[in-house]
């Protein structure tokens, strides 16, 4: 078998359409592209992204601006700081802190974030704690329980 003899399977392709070659050849005169028009001229037509003069997408985007996230998560935050009034060994959960009067509103789950320090073993529960707030509660003699 030499390289010439290679050849695709018989049936397999057609030839290529012949344009505006006659009427009786089936695509004469404008060639099947229709009567007049950008896209019945010679060329690549218009490039991608193009919307016909109005003001394209990827020119409406805010340029090097991150986008709001649409389900963005909201959480009822509290500091560490703010843990210390309370007794040693308590349950921390949302109801518990809004019955205490340390939080006033209920944005969300809770996350403990880690500003100020803590001295209070405290059992913590909550949907979110960040690194710095586990750490200081764990070091305090706590623990931390994540909550969904």
């Amino acid at each position: 078998m030499r390289l010439q003899d290679a050849r695709p399977k018989a049936g397999s392709t057609k030839r290529p359409r012949r344009l505006g070659r006659g009427i009786s050849a089936g695509q004469g005169a404008s060639s099947g592209k229709g009567m007049r028009g950008q896209k019945s001229r010679a060329g690549s037509g218009t490039r991608p992204g193009f919307e016909g003069g109005q003001n394209p997408l990827y020119r409406r985007l805010p340029k090097l601006k991150s986008f709001p996230l649409v389900n963005r998560k909201e959480y009822t935050t509290i500091n560490v700081s703010k843990l210390a009034s309370l007794p040693a060994n308590t349950e921390v959960t949302l109801t518990s802190l809004i019955e205490a009067k340390i939080v006033t509103t209920d944005d969300g789950p809770l996350k403990i974030l880690g500003d100020g320090e803590l001295n209070v073993a405290l059992k913590v529960r909550a949907a979110a704690f960040t690194a710095g707030a586990r750490t200081k509660i764990e070091a305090a003699g706590g623990s931390c329980e994540v909550v969904a």
